[in-house]
């Protein structure tokens, strides 16, 4: 019979979520993971995990618990198949049914749970489950069985009464935390995963919350047979008891390894007797924690004794034997068609992730909403700054001054994109390591959905500073400055996206955009015209500068169909065919920046090709970096 996890959807009175008609996995074992960096003091290598051995039964929950920096993490990274930590050299053995498996193979059956909830706020819990759903189930889930999976998951983790209940942005109030940590959990079990990764699931929870959610983890667990791994902080009593299994680590060595119940006996067995009403996980971490101890000597000389006993134990001795049994029972290639079926048509994913922003963006506040705000504040400013100007010569410099303003400042404010930006890509982080999609799908999706809202930004903009300021007043003019407006913020946003993906730290990609803005404002031909600029900023930089092709189409739309008076003596600022009747050619005015108008189409097509260069360029980036 294969090896493959068939999944029917059957929702009933109980809340079940999913019924497994064949359950594939039996067990999940690994043997001597070591994990190795270069230490930077001594510059000689350093084992920050040594030797650890493990197996769990399905239904099984396992707790990784120890002193901050014993490695849990870690551990936790290199049995999910992740980058243990960077620079690392890795050795390890990881078993499923006692046969090795590929990622591929891995990610078909578990999902992992981050310490931080991967959630977008502006959803409701149950639209963050219908997304879930969306993009990790494979299209042949009809739309019937996959709303049953999504209303037996809410039964199942008492999410009913939430469902329509917005999961929380910093500006509007959303689920509490124990229950944000529910949906978190029953959005990787969307998939039916037989193994399930938490990274600290209590954490910044209080003990009732806590207990909470892993009640939850814990009884669907048994009802379906998945492996629960988790890595945990001093959980109270009653959430500790929860756990089948305790993996205990120091200092990146195993100092217990077994049953939750046996635990009490084996450290009296060693001579540490735990006090009568004391946290029995608090107490095995006291013990092993060498960090304030006030004798360094004596609590290095426990811990070793306590290390050495583990390793030196019949225990010990009999989880390795049992996984080497496993390994040697185990038929060969039974891994070969392991998984809970086909992922989601990558063809329609970033349809899916569309749909998701979509309703982010018009919902939350904070990605376009106040963006927009700004914008309108900045084109009231401006149409009343330079309010009806005159056709005068001596409003040609002013109407100069207001393209370059309008241009160069409406691409600097896209700084306030990052933070939105940051959000989705902090997501899109933790949704490719779970094999979700990759970097081509976010980009896609990311770059389609802010079309709209740049292009109404760039309409509303215009509609008060185009006509308060006087511009060429015709509906041609006035459309072909709407389009110049929204190809620069295209371009401002992708520099964006670019920017915050090679550096994903708000402070630093908050100055780095603005460093950039400012330097394209010095070099777009402005402040300095092209003909006279530096030869060096001129051919490294002003020829790749968006706002530069900004600044001249918006001047060949404004003088190149446009005449100005001379003033009452006649004396024009500008030669031009039409200096006998005392006016200006607007073509002599582009004439003295070296423009002309026959080269519009180039301009926008320079513009097209370094908006697709940041986009291509910020793919890049998210391609090469995997963590």
């Amino acid at each position: 019979m294969s090896a493959r996890v068939s999944v029917d959807v059957e929702k009933d009175a109980g809340g079940d979520y999913a019924h497994l008609t064949n359950t594939a996995i039996r067990s999940f074992g690994w043997e001597n993971v070591t994990v190795t960096v270069k230490d930077r003091s001594t510059k000689q290598p350093k084992d920050i995990l040594s030797g650890v051995n493990g197996i769990v039964k399905a239904g099984e929950m396992l707790a990784l618990m120890g002193p901050s920096g014993s490695g849990k993490t870690t551990l936790l990274n290199v049995l999910a198949h992740r980058e243990a930590t960077p620079h690392a050299t890795v050795q390890q053995s990881l078993y499923i049914n006692g046969t090795k498996t590929s990622l591929k193979d891995f990610r078909k059956i578990s999902s992992y749970v981050e310490q931080e909830d991967a959630l977008v706020g502006s959803l409701t819990v149950r639209e963050t489950l219908y997304f879930a759903a969306k993009l990790s189930l494979p299209s042949s889930v009809t739309k019937t069985e996959r709303i049953a999976r999504i209303d037996a998951l809410l039964a199942a983790f008492g999410l009913q009464g939430q469902a329509d209940s917005l999961i929380g942005t910093p500006i509007r109030k959303g689920v509490s935390g124990g229950q944000k940590r529910r949906v978190s959990v029953a959005g990787q079990l969307i998939t039916s995963p037989k193994i399930l990764f938490l990274d600290e699931p209590t954490s910044g929870l209080d003990s009732a919350a806590s207990f909470e959610v892993m009640n939850f983890v814990q009884s669907i667990a048994r009802k379906y047979k998945i492996i629960v791994i988790a890595s945990i902080h001093q959980p109270s009593t009653t959430t500790f008891e929860l756990f089948d299994k305790l993996l205990l680590l120091s200092r990146g060595k195993v100092a217990y390894n077994g049953s939750i119940a046996d635990v009490k006996d084996y450290f009296s067995t060693l001579g540490f007797n735990m006090p009568l009403y004391m946290n029995p996980a608090e107490y095995i971490i006291q013990l092993v924690n060498t960090d304030f101890s006030k004798d360094q000597t004596k609590a290095t000389s426990q811990l070793s004794t306590i290390q050495d006993s583990w390793s030196k134990s019949q225990d010990a001795a009999t989880m390795v034997h049992s996984i080497e049994t496993e390994v040697s029972g185990s038929p060969i290639g039974v891994n070969s068609d392991l998984g809970h079926g086909a992922a989601a048509n990558p063809f329609l994913v970033p349809f899916t992730l569309i749909h998701r922003s979509f309703i982010k963006s018009y919902r939350d506040i904070v990605a376009y909403g106040i963006r927009i705000a700004m914008y309108m504040g900045l084109a009231i400013m401006m149409g009343t700054v330079w309010l009806r100007l005159s056709t005068d010569q001596s409003n040609i410099q002013s109407f100069t001054n207001a393209i370059f303003f309008g241009g160069a400042f409406m691409s600097f404010m896209a700084v306030a994109y990052i933070p939105a930006f940051l959000e989705d890509l902090s997501l899109y982080h933790k949704e490719r390591l779970n094999g979700l999609y990759g970097p081509t799908a976010f980009m896609i999706s990311n770059f389609i959905i802010g079309l709209p809202f740049l292009f109404v930004i760039s309409l509303l903009f215009s509609i008060i500073a185009y006509w308060l300021g006087n511009f060429r007043p015709s509906a041609e003019g006035f459309w072909v400055w709407v389009m110049w407006l929204f190809l620069d913020l295209i371009a401002a946003e992708s520099l964006v996206v670019l920017l915050s993906s090679l550096i994903p730290i708000f402070v630093v990609a908050l100055a780095a955009t603005a460093f950039a803005n400012g330097l394209w404002m010095s070099v777009n031909g402005f402040m300095v015209q092209p003909e006279t600029l530096n030869v060096f900023w001129r051919y490294v930089f002003h020829y790749i500068d968006y706002q530069a092709y900004v600044f001249r189409g918006m001047m060949v739309n404004e003088f190149g169909k446009r005449t100005y008076t001379c003033g009452s003596d006649c004396h024009c600022m500008y030669p031009s065919k039409l200096e006998a009747e005392c006016k200006i050619d607007g073509k002599a005015v582009l004439a003295s920046y070296g423009y002309d108008t026959g080269n519009i189409s180039k301009y926008v097509g320079y513009m097209l090709v370094i908006i697709l260069g940041y986009r291509l360029l910020g793919w890049l980036v998210m391609y090469l970096r995997k963590q």
